[in-house]
């Protein structure tokens, strides 16, 4: 699942932007200072960061400074939210690191489209209606995975599972990436219950001859459609 972070200091837009970003389909998480936000990118991956220009401790400029200079984190996609709406004001932004902008107060359909955008041109595969890989076709418009000509049937926590190696196929995931991205910071999950899904996905994927397209990696976790 796509994951984004809202790096924003008022609670009731923080919630406002969570809200309607989790209702179209991403993984979201908050925090209300430049500083949570640094320990976030520390501890988690992202896709994107919707990153606020006015914050406590550190400035939403700093941060997207510091967002550029990190290896990890270079190229991380990054809309700022600023109500300085004054040209030179923009070009600083975009200058020191934004991706595209977003003036308050602002359409959260306009916010919705500029994700949305940028995670298009920085990682097709998240907003892609349909992912595959070999004869392994997931379509998320019609909430389906197949293999050659065979529908898989799925539960859903196998659905969103290889929905997100798929998404991040030829990477390695650890287990705890794995229960980030599928059952979210949230979820009461341990890593067995990662292993326990991935059996159960196995199972589906393959009939017959068919070539496992899930590797273990030990101690490091799984990757997908590494060849």
């Amino acid at each position: 699942m796509t994951s984004i972070l809202i790096v924003e200091d008022e609670a009731s837009l923080a919630e406002l932007l969570q809200y309607n970003l989790e209702a179209a389909g991403y993984a979201v998480q908050t925090a209300a200072t430049g500083s949570a936000a640094e320990a976030a990118l520390t501890d988690s991956q992202f896709d994107l960061v919707v990153l606020d220009w006015m914050l406590p401790e550190v400035s939403g400029i700093e941060l997207c400074r510091r967002i550029r200079q990190r290896p990890e984190t270079k190229l991380l996609p990054v809309l700022m939210l600023t109500a300085r709406g004054e040209e030179a004001d923009r070009v600083r932004g975009l200058s020191t690191g934004a991706d595209d902008y977003v003036v308050k107060p602002f359409s959260i359909n306009e916010v919705l489209a500029r994700v949305k955008a940028l995670l298009r041109r920085a990682a097709p595969d998240l907003v892609a209606d349909v992912l595959t890989f070999g004869d392994i076709e997931l379509d998320r418009a019609a909430h389906r995975v197949k293999r050659a000509d065979r529908e898989l049937r799925l539960g859903p926590t196998e659905y969103r599972l290889v929905m997100y190696l798929l998404e991040n196929r030829g990477r390695v995931l650890s287990r705890q990436q794995l229960i980030d991205g599928v059952w979210g910071r949230d979820g009461d999950v341990d890593e067995r219950t990662v292993d326990v899904h991935i059996g159960r996905l196995r199972k589906a994927l393959m009939m017959g001859d068919e070539s496992d397209p899930i590797r273990t990696v030990r101690g490091g976790g799984y990757v997908f459609g590494e060849r």
